[in-house]
């Protein structure tokens, strides 16, 4: 990247894995922006486009900070850190102009609209290519750019409930929700695997191409084997509340201070299990010594289940933790409060700070740790056009009177 691109970043770093790699964000809320933020969050330089008066909407979600009067999101602070910020009217003439003009210098382009939406544009992937050849178009949408559902509006919800993980999540008689936006993650980061995917071909091959990611599709694959039942024996998945459909056991159990996570199934773990709890004896019980007879659900109710239950009621989650240590699976549920305080999460890096106009918030890191290179320093989340100047005058090399007109006329 040029001199002039690299100014748009504003603590260069020289060892990012996506160095040089230049993305076009035009996503907003969350199922687009967090697969550009981890593009960010690598390396590449990403600049967020937004309409100069409909601004990305979860600039106004909780929660805020004040500063001097004014309010600053989180939200959008966490989705959108590490950005730069420009602003345009795609839909005047000289926005898709200055669009195209940044398009045959960019690498990605990711856009998170209905399908149909950017070709009424005029700025669609053939559109665009025919710029950039080697342009990457990734697009985020609730169903796909083909199939007879493409052109539906979608939120989360749609991919949860269409996706088919709605019906079998939550207790045996109530489907519930996942309690996170699960279909606006899981096609981000589809559409991250997809774009880096992309950029290894077009390294070889010089040609880009569309990355296409549906959450519905995306959504579908987390089912675990619930696909695979219905298409072997017909068998429907349904709720199951903590429980798993044959692994036992495994799962929610309450303690003196709240519940954990009970995980000690395979013959190995188990006979760990037992001797932690000083009931060495039970491993070799002829009713429940094998993982086959504790998978049977009689046993497990009649044997197992009330085993468990009498080991973890008398300790505290902190207390069962350091028990279990590293010798069978136990983990305390924790509400988000304590894990923000996990010091485990804090040796990971996983709670970093952001700034956002003048705010400070603290967010989750970047999961991804890689030996060899680098993640980018945290920077902050751009305001509404921050970086107009920088782009639009360094990058594009623009003339200053040109971006004064296109200012004052509302084009940025």
């Amino acid at each position: 990247m040029n001199t002039a691109a690299n100014a748009m970043r504003p603590d260069p770093h020289a060892g990012p894995s996506l160095a040089g790699i230049t993305v076009l964000d035009l996503t907003r809320v969350v199922a687009g922006p967090y697969c550009t933020m981890m593009l960010a969050d690598l390396g590449a330089t990403v600049v967020k486009i937004e309409h100069p008066d409909d601004a990305d909407y979860v600039r106004s979600f909780p929660p805020f900070a004040d500063v001097a009067g004014e309010s600053r999101s989180g939200f959008f602070a966490q989705y959108n850190r590490n950005k730069c910020g420009v602003t345009i009217d795609l839909k005047r003439d000289e926005g898709k102009r200055l669009f195209k003009e940044m398009i045959a210098k960019a690498d990605v382009v990711v856009e998170n609209f209905r399908p149909g939406t950017m070709k009424k544009l005029g700025l669609d992937y053939d559109t665009l290519r025919a710029i950039n050849p080697a342009l990457i178009y990734t697009a985020i949408s609730g169903f796909g750019q083909s199939g007879p559902n493409s052109s539906r509006p979608a939120y989360d919800n749609s991919a949860q409930a269409s996706g088919g993980l709605w019906s079998m999540n939550g207790m045996p008689d109530m489907p519930m929700r996942v309690g996170t936006i699960i279909g606006d993650l899981a096609g981000s980061f589809y559409a991250t695997i997809g774009t880096l995917a992309a950029l290894r071909a077009v390294a070889t091959s010089g040609v880009g191409q569309m990355v296409d990611v549906s959450q519905q599709d995306s959504v579908l694959t987390l089912t675990e084997n619930a696909v695979v039942n219905f298409t072997s024996n017909q068998t429907v998945a349904a709720p199951l509340g903590n429980d798993h459909p044959f692994v036992r056991p495994y799962g929610m159990y309450a303690c003196r201070d709240g519940h954990v996570f009970f995980g000690a199934y395979t013959d190995k773990f188990w006979r760990e299990a037992c001797r932690a709890f000083g009931e060495p004896e039970l491993a070799g019980d002829g009713e429940i010594d094998t993982m086959a007879k504790r998978f049977d659900a009689t046993v497990y109710e009649n044997r197992v289940r009330p085993v468990v239950e009498r080991w973890c009621a008398r300790y505290t989650k902190q207390e069962l933790e350091a028990l279990a240590g590293d010798r069978f699976p136990l983990s305390p549920i924790k509400n988000i409060g304590e894990v923000v305080n996990d010091p485990h999460v804090v040796s990971r890096e996983m709670i970093v700070p952001v700034e956002f106009g003048g705010a400070k918030f603290e967010v989750f890191g970047s999961p991804i740790k890689m030996s060899g290179t680098t993640g980018t320093p945290l920077t902050a989340a751009p305001l509404l056009g921050q970086h107009n100047e920088s782009i639009f005058l360094e990058w594009l090399g623009m003339p200053r009177d040109e971006y004064e007109r296109l200012q004052k006329e509302g084009v940025i």
